[in-house]
């Protein structure tokens, strides 16, 4: 039995990176004719996207992605370690059970009522918030240039936004599974000592689960990098760069959700498989990454 369960296990192993190099390899084979043509830096550096003249590059878009990405990021790790700590230290027992619910239902909302919602309420109510951020923030020197343009509710920021509002639910469920299970005895031990929740929180919580919470952040940016009609939905789908986060932009998933469609060349249509080969490199570097730090972590926690 266990020689049939070590077999069953290792060819489940080998069926998950096969699939996952027969992706690359299918991927790869089918973006040949733009890699040919516009080699690897030349498509990565260049700005033109121009179905008419046959020029694509792909900078707009890995900018895009990659700034969105960090918006959700800088706004969903915080959110999340809150609603952890809230659930785990400070609520009471009554209303754990239904906040731990909620948190776990907007977690199963399809992204595509997330894209829904903030086009049709969240952005017309944002666009007068861009008012205030143009009239007040954009006017500071040096900062300003990233919040000035017209508030029209779509853009970069707001694309961010809702990517944070749909990878909180994620991160904050493996905070909060993984907050619950650290020892009460350590907790219990900082409170004795006259810690405050902050204290226990930061020096004694989060140092005990830095690994899981390091995965639970590289998840919600996997989800982020890849996520498709919520962007799309939000971000403007412009392929011209704009040093303010309040003007449109594009990111590869909503170029490849908005024009695949209409690639009538087989240049055009190799260039958009291009992309999608570079998401995926981008989400291997971002795991890749994210094990380094964990394994560091790890190793840093073994030392004396």
């Amino acid at each position: 039995m266990d020689a049939l369960f070590r077999n069953a296990a290792l060819a489940a192993a080998v069926l998950v990176g096969t699939t996952l190099a027969v992706t690359v390899i299918a991927i790869g084979w089918d973006s040949r004719l733009a890699i040919r043509t516009f080699g690897v830096i030349p498509f990565l550096k260049s700005s033109e996207w121009n179905p008419v003249t046959q020029r694509f590059g792909a900078f707009p878009f890995i900018v895009g992605t990659l700034v969105s990405s960090a918006i959700a990021l800088a706004l969903a790790v915080p959110l999340a370690f809150g609603i952890a700590v809230y659930i785990s230290e400070i609520a009471p027992t009554w209303i754990r059970g239904p906040v731990s619910s909620a948190v776990e239902m907007l977690a199963g909302i399809p992204s595509i009522v997330y894209g829904l919602w903030g086009l049709l309420i969240f952005a017309p109510v944002f666009a007068n918030v861009e008012v205030w951020i143009t009239g007040h923030i954009g006017v500071i020197p040096g900062i300003g240039v990233l919040f000035r343009g017209a508030p029209m509710g779509i853009g970069m920021l707001t694309a961010g936004i809702v990517l944070a509002i749909m990878i909180l639910p994620y991160m904050a469920a493996i905070m909060r599974d993984v907050f619950m299970v650290t020892p009460a005895s350590l907790k219990e031990s900082a409170y004795g000592l006259g810690a405050t929740t902050w204290e226990v929180a930061s020096q004694v919580i989060l140092p005990y689960t830095r690994t899981a919470v390091t995965g639970a952040v590289f998840l919600g940016l996997g989800r982020a990098l890849g996520e498709t009609m919520a962007v799309t939905f939000v971000i403007g789908n412009s392929d011209n760069l704009s040093a303010s986060l309040l003007a449109p932009g594009a990111s590869i998933p909503s170029v490849l959700a908005n024009e695949f469609t209409e690639a009538t060349t087989k240049l055009y249509l190799s260039s958009l498989i291009y992309l999608g080969l570079l998401l995926m490199g981008l989400t291997l570097v971002v795991r890749f990454l994210a094990v380094l730090l964990v394994r560091r972590l790890e190793h840093k926690a073994r030392r004396p």
